[in-house]
């Protein structure tokens, strides 16, 4: 008897808790107790009671922009080192690093005494040369004379042929040496300008085409006293008037990309400023190894506010549609493997599910090609909801963006 009763307890214990647990359920889900015939509590009520808290936002019709963000690094738009021509001491740096230059500006000065000492041994040499020219010249004129006399003594039956040859040989000999006098003052003259080419290596100047414009000088690479080699390197020189932005893009945004572009570029060093530049460079091929492609993009500098080797973000823009339906992009969820919105229905408290063909995207924003949306579509809470499910609006949300 005493097991019997046991056993009805353990089966009458387990219904009490099951039982228990519906009724709390039923409270917490509805929010009271079980309705009973009497309750008066109707559909339109227990439906109200099972409604989901949202909050909306509206769809709206404005511009939006398909826009490609990378990272790199910053570049001068030229850089090139100054190197002497010719051996020699360094006597005089007349630059350092971040000194601005002009085209044409004396930055160093080597030892030039032994070149100094070439160009008056040339200028000597070439004296000599040329008063041997005039000893020539003047036994030219002297064997011209002499041919000349001897030539018509000749025909005067005076002189004989043997006398003649010798004069015409003397003219010719005296000919061929002023014609070698003046080949030794061509080559003197030449030997002479060498020498002072030689010397003018002895200061160097920073020159370069493409523009007058200012250029920084950004590492220097000696000092003064010593001793300099054919092309050693002495200072390095950049154009930062105009930077360029260097960076990659992968293969999904390459055909995007196009010269001509504008882009907006930002950095650390100016968080609070954007600077403007354009594409001016796109590689034709992409590398192997990481299937990016290399992009240049110009930046004005004319306040040398950017500096090489920065890194950059840059902003290209793709495309940009005009009065294009726009949603929130957390409105845009997965429904069965199909995208939607869910539009509200404010006057009904209900959502109903829409599939969407979705455009491009932009900062939270997301384009919506179809279909023709209008109204409110819920932004909060849609997770969820069902198609036709009962929504309450939450007090403060207008419609308007958050």
């Amino acid at each position: 008897m005493i097991n019997r009763s046991i056993a009805v307890k353990k089966t009458i214990l387990p219904l009490i808790l099951i039982a228990a647990f519906a009724g709390f359920s039923w409270i917490f889900f509805f929010g009271g107790k079980p309705d009973s015939p009497d309750s008066g509590a109707g559909p339109d009520a227990m439906r109200q009671a099972r409604a989901v808290a949202v909050e909306t936002m509206e769809i709206r019709r404005e511009t939006i922009r398909n826009v490609g963000r990378f990272t790199g690094s910053l570049k001068p738009a030229s850089r090139f080192v100054i190197s002497p021509k010719i051996t020699g001491r360094l006597e005089e740096l007349r630059v350092n690093v971040g000194d601005r230059i002009k085209n044409g500006e004396l930055i160093a000065v080597l030892d030039s005494e032994e070149h100094i000492l070439a160009v008056s041994q040339a200028e000597a040499e070439l004296a000599v040369t040329r008063a041997n020219l005039k000893d020539a010249e003047s036994a030219l004129e002297i064997a011209a004379r002499e041919f000349e006399r001897t030539r018509k003594l000749r025909e005067q039956r005076v002189a004989s042929e043997s006398e003649l040859d010798s004069a015409r040989a003397g003219f010719n000999a005296a000919e061929a040496a002023q014609a070698v006098s003046r080949a030794h003052i061509q080559q003197r003259e030449a030997a002479l300008e060498s020498a002072r080419v030689r010397l003018s290596y002895t200061r160097i100047h920073a020159l370069w085409s493409g523009g007058d414009g200012e250029r920084i000088v950004s590492e220097k690479f000696i000092d003064e006293g010593n001793m300099l080699r054919a092309n050693d390197p002495v200072v390095s020189i950049v154009d930062v008037s105009t930077i360029i932005a260097q960076t990659h893009v992968i293969e999904r945004d390459f055909p995007q990309i196009r010269t001509g572009q504008s882009a907006r570029v930002t950095t650390d060093a100016y968080p609070d400023n954007a600077f403007e530049g354009k594409i001016v460079r796109k590689a034709p091929v992409l590398a192997e190894e990481s299937r990016q492609a290399m992009v240049e993009i110009e930046i004005p500098n004319p306040d040398f506010l950017l500096a090489p080797g920065m890194y950059i973000r840059a902003a290209i823009r793709f495309a940009e549609i005009d009065d294009a339906v726009v949603v929130p992009k957390s409105a845009v969820i997965q429904r069965d493997g199909v995208r939607g919105v869910f539009l509200a229905n404010r006057e009904e408290q209900t959502a109903a599910f829409v599939p969407v063909e979705t455009g491009i995207s932009e900062e939270g924003r997301i384009q919506i090609k179809a279909p023709e949306l209008s109204g409110e579509v819920v932004a909060l809470g849609q997770h969820l909801l069902e198609d036709g499910a009962a929504i309450r609006i939450a007090p403060g949300t207008s419609g308007g963006r958050r």
